[in-house]
């Protein structure tokens, strides 16, 4: 796959693993799931591991790729890096000693901005003092509905230089929420064919919570049948907000 990418609020993607498994609503309609089971069709060499079809499916096994650890000491010009865009740092079947060495790799090569999403916010925090924090590193959680606002609080304990919440794809108003020692949240609605609807009368209250809170607000897309197809305007302008780095 090529290192580029269309991620509106990233530059690059680095896949050191490939492959996940459903853990809550926010992945039901998971675009990396779709992409693996286009690629293992195609013959891709990295999706040819068949996972549990009513979990994760073709291509979408948790797979370590040892090979590609060295990729971003090749790129010369400093770059923001999407870490795992096909896959999960911190799902359960990647052993500490192989996250330790993503890490060790990120803080090497400290002239790239590293982002981390995970929906494993509770073995994030059973691990985060066994890492190293380098301050290009940026940590975020993935906030789909309510229930799942307490990946918030575990994220907070994490000594991040940049703490994030992506509310993609928001499947439900998140009011009232603690940010609190977080530095940016990005929002989204779904896109694919069962696409479900985004309001944007919750988009405009998350909107709202961060200038409150003076956190950095990026949207996203509306979503839809594709990612473009509703475009990514929220009352007539875009919100392209990046965080401040700064220590924690």
């Amino acid at each position: 796959m090529a290192d580029r990418t269309g991620i509106e609020w990233t530059e690059t993607t680095w896949n050191p693993t490939t492959g996940c498994n459903r853990v809550s609503p926010g992945c039901d309609n998971c675009y990396a799931l779709t992409m693996a089971k286009r690629l293992n069709a195609m013959g891709n060499i990295r999706y040819q591991n068949d996972g549990d079809p009513n979990s994760s499916g073709p291509g979408f096994k948790l797979t370590l790729h040892d090979d590609l650890l060295e990729r971003p000491y090749r790129w010369r010009t400093p770059r923001v890096v999407f870490v795992n865009s096909m896959s999960d740092l911190f799902h359960p079947d990647v052993p500490l000693e192989f996250i330790q060495r993503v890490f060790g790799v990120m803080t090497d090569t400290s002239r790239h901005t590293y982002q981390i999403l995970t929906k494993r916010s509770k073995r994030l925090t059973l691990l985060a003092d066994k890492l190293n924090w380098s301050s290009n590193i940026w940590m975020g959680v993935s906030v789909e509905s309510k229930r799942y606002a307490f990946r918030i609080d575990h994220l907070r304990s994490v000594d991040a230089a940049v703490r994030f919440i992506s509310a993609e794809p928001l499947l439900e108003a998140l009011p009232d929420l603690d940010l609190s020692s977080i530095h940016w949240l990005i929002a989204g609605g779904e896109s694919g064919h069962n696409a479900r609807p985004l309001r944007e009368e919750w988009v405009i209250d998350l909107r709202d919570q961060c200038a409150a809170a003076g956190v950095a607000f990026f949207f996203k897309q509306w979503g839809g049948r594709t990612s473009k197809a509703n475009g990514r305007e929220l009352n007539g302008s875009y919100h392209d907000d990046m965080p401040t780095i700064q220590s924690s």
